[in-house]
């Protein structure tokens, strides 16, 4: 994905210190304090916090890091070996790892590194006697074996601890690779094997292979490994539902399936259970049926999609469940439980969100749902669950490579109530004319998040004396070019209120819509399990803007009327989004260091207080005692972004401090956001995994666009994908309006790249 260096001029006159940060060679237009700066007046504790706990009622259950002493780099699967009292685990640049069942096991042993990108194990029912291991990897372009995706059986040496014979493998199948992949694989009770296939693109099922039987692609495969057909390296079970169906492909087992991200067999009786990623607005668990349509790309879960497309063979089949975007985003399929530590979750589905980290059970009994539970709200991204041998289940955390599993919660006393009126947070002495209270401390930042033109007012709200450690979180890495964060004092509230002018360029007309708060709760254990939260809460101001009411957890829309004269008949509709509670994980996540405002890149900058004080946000703050110990430098020599709508400031910072500001928290490494590039203002150009890099999520009828074509801004996607609205529009959420002046600038900013190295 790396491209040789590019010409200095990708810098744009910028310097780069040690820590690889871009600084302005003239810094005085943010870092730097424009005006003498008067004394700062003496700190005043915010005492008034009445935010504690959360609205929602306490979590049924609680995570628990288990074998503890193991830490795994990118872990994407976990089984266990069966006849022992082994587990594994896979690493998704190839490597496989076994290790004891034991609480105090220190070592992992590897048993297999394919040295590709690898999604899913299955150990063979008769391992013990054979010693077969089947894995999914993939074949990338450059590599001498041709590109797609491949199941291969390997085999167990006779040594302890296990090792797979590399020339041992045995190619068992290969399809096409794309966008989703999938690559889950299991035996079922019949003793097949069984193989998810995602639906090859990126965006949209773009091959319309979602109902179409005739390849592999969004389909579940079902294959006899053990009695391959002569000649061949698998056989066809008689029973498979598509065997007598013209140019159907017959290992197919049930279809419709865009990416099917794990699935499962209930020990108890075979059922095959899949958690489905959805697309737009649906993420869906499904129970596989024999011969099973489910929808893709005609549907998504039980809504349409592209109603018009063909129609596969077959009538289509409903989730289980589904989850809008606003309380899930990246299912995760589970198991059904058949342990015995956690009693009231027999023989309930266990599965999980990797965006946002929760953790839901389901019962479904005579064909309705008769338990729907959310179970825990975890700071992880869950990526794969397992069973141990005897059905104990597990979980496993993308980010920080730890195994997990779930506890009842521990008693405890009722919290006080939750403020449900933002007059109730103790955050503003005077919530009508929003006077912060006594120790809240405004400020704002260099580079805006584009809000669809909706202004913003920001506050800090750190409790009593506490301290904030300066630049103190570099968890997790390595991550190259990640800035590092502030560590905040238990308690500490950030605010932010969103306005709009109701009519344009007319300040006097601007409305409060909604004040945001993120209330960080500190957390025992390290940075490794995750031993801090941040909570986000949205209160919707009232119509006499006096005040505004907590907003339930599921979020809502709003439709705003606002007079334009560059309007059909001067007036504009804007529809307003409040998130949901869980929306707000998808920005604020762990490897941004969760507030994307309140760190040194963006408070580097100078602010007025009022009262003939201007001063640099950094400096007054440790003015005010604010940081546990002083600056390490000063301010003008501290890394900063710039304002992007200040044309003053040279073009190449003004685009990397909007890209950072708006695309970095989710496109940079483990971020969320699932292309292999960065968009980090922190690191050069050439360094970002963009130029000339092919898209992974579709090419949108461009000629062989790139990530970022240097000198060609129409066939670039960071581009395009910020003109768009709906389907593939970037940002993908937070926003409903296209930024026109931050198009034209990154157009202008790509036209003067570079064409050649």
């Amino acid at each position: 994905m790396r491209i040789a260096i590019l010409m200095a001029a990708l810098c744009g006159g910028l310097v780069v210190i040690s820590a690889n940060v871009a600084i302005p060679q003239d810094a005085a237009s943010t870092a730097k304090t424009s005006q003498p700066k008067a004394t700062p007046a003496r700190r005043n504790p915010w005492t008034t916090s009445k935010i504690v706990g959360s609205p929602e009622p306490p979590a049924p259950y609680r995570t628990q890091q288990v074998f503890t002493k193991l830490k795994f780099n990118e872990p994407v699967a976990m089984t266990f070996a069966p006849g022992s009292k082994r587990l594994v685990v896979v690493e998704r640049r190839g490597k496989v790892f076994t290790f004891e069942n034991s609480p105090n096991v220190d070592k992992a042993d590897l048993l297999l590194d394919t040295g590709k990108t690898t999604y899913g194990i299955a150990l063979h029912p008769d391992f013990q006697k054979n010693g077969y291991v089947f894995v999914t990897y993939i074949v990338e372009e450059g590599d001498p074996l041709p590109k797609g995706s491949r199941v291969s059986r390997f085999q167990v040496n006779k040594t302890s601890p296990w090792k797979c014979d590399p020339t041992s493998e045995k190619v068992i199948l290969e399809w096409p690779s794309g966008g989703h992949n999938a690559g889950c694989l299991g035996f079922g009770k019949d003793g097949y094997l069984y193989l998810s296939c995602g639906d090859g693109s990126g965006i949209a099922d773009e091959l319309q292979t979602g109902q179409d039987i005739s390849d592999f692609l969004a389909c579940m495969l079902r294959i006899d490994v053990d009695h391959p057909a002569p000649g061949q390296a698998y056989a066809i079970p008689a029973d498979n539902p598509f065997v007598n169906i013209p140019n159907a492909r017959p290992e197919i087992w049930a279809y419709g399936l865009r990416q099917v991200w794990k699935f499962s067999f209930d020990r108890a009786n075979g059922d095959l259970w899949a958690g489905e990623v959805g697309q737009d607005l649906w993420e869906s668990v499904y129970k596989i049926e024999k011969g099973g349509n489910y929808g893709w790309s005609i549907s998504e879960g039980s809504h349409p999609f592209r109603p018009d497309r063909k129609l596969g063979p077959s009538p289509i089949l409903k989730p289980i469940i589904e989850h809008p975007h606003s309380d899930f985003r990246s299912l995760t399929g589970g198991f059904v439980y058949r342990g015995s530590k956690l009693k009231d979750l027999v023989g309930a589905y266990v599965y999980g969100d990797y965006d946002t980290g929760k953790i839901a059970a389901i019962r479904y009994e005579n064909g309705k749902l008769t338990l729907q539970q959310e179970l825990v709200d975890t700071p992880f991204r869950v990526i794969t669950f397992a069973e141990d041998q005897a059905g104990e289940l597990y979980f496993v955390d993308y980010m920080n490579g730890v195994l997990l599993e779930l506890q009842p919660a521990l008693k405890s006393a009722a919290p006080p109530p939750f403020p449900r009126k933002l007059s109730e947070t103790g955050l503003f002495a005077s919530t009508k004319d929003l006077t912060p209270a006594a120790g809240v401390v405004p400020y704002a930042v260099n580079a805006e998040l584009w809000s669809d033109n909706a202004l913003k007012a920001r506050l800090l709200a750190v409790p009593g004396a506490g301290q904030i450690e300066f630049d103190a979180i570099e968890y997790p890495q390595p991550a190259p070019g990640a800035p590092r964060g502030w560590r905040f004092p238990d308690g500490t509230v950030a605010v932010k209120t969103f306005s709009m002018e109701m009519e344009t360029g007319n300040p006097a007309s601007q409305r409060r819509l909604e004040t945001r708060i993120l209330h960080f709760e500190q957390l025992a254990g390290t940075e490794e399990v995750g031993d801090q939260v941040w909570r986000g809460y949205t209160y919707v101001w009232n119509d006499d803007q006096t005040d505004a009411e907590l907003l339930d957890a599921q979020g809502s829309d709003r439709e705003l009327l606002i007079k334009d004269p560059a309007a059909p008949g001067g007036v504009r509709k804007q529809t307003w989004h409040f998130p949901s509670r869980a929306e707000c994980t998808l920005c604020h996540t762990m490897p941004a260091k969760y507030v994307l405002g309140v760190n040194t890149l963006q408070m580097n900058r100078n602010y007025d207080y009022g009262h003939g004080r201007v001063a640099n946000q950094l400096q007054e703050l440790a003015d005010l005692g604010m940081f546990k110990s002083a600056l390490p430098k000063p301010p003008a020599e501290l890394p900063h972004l710039v304002n992007s709508r200040d044309e003053k400031q040279p073009l190449d910072e003004r685009a990397r401090s909007y890209l950072h500001a708006n695309c970095a928290h989710c496109h940079m490494k483990w971020g969320g956001g699932n292309a292999e590039f960065q968009l980090l203002a922190t690191l050069p150009v050439n360094e970002l995994g963009i130029v000339n890099t092919r898209p992974g999520h579709g090419f949108f009828n461009l000629n062989e666009p790139k990530v970022l074509i240097p000198g060609d801004p129409e066939r670039s996607m960071i581009y395009h994908r910020i003109t768009k609205l709906g389907l593939g529009r970037m940002p993908h959420v937070a926003s409903n309006v296209i930024d026109t002046a931050a198009a034209k600038m990154l157009k202008e900013w790509i036209a003067q790249l570079p064409k050649e190295p």
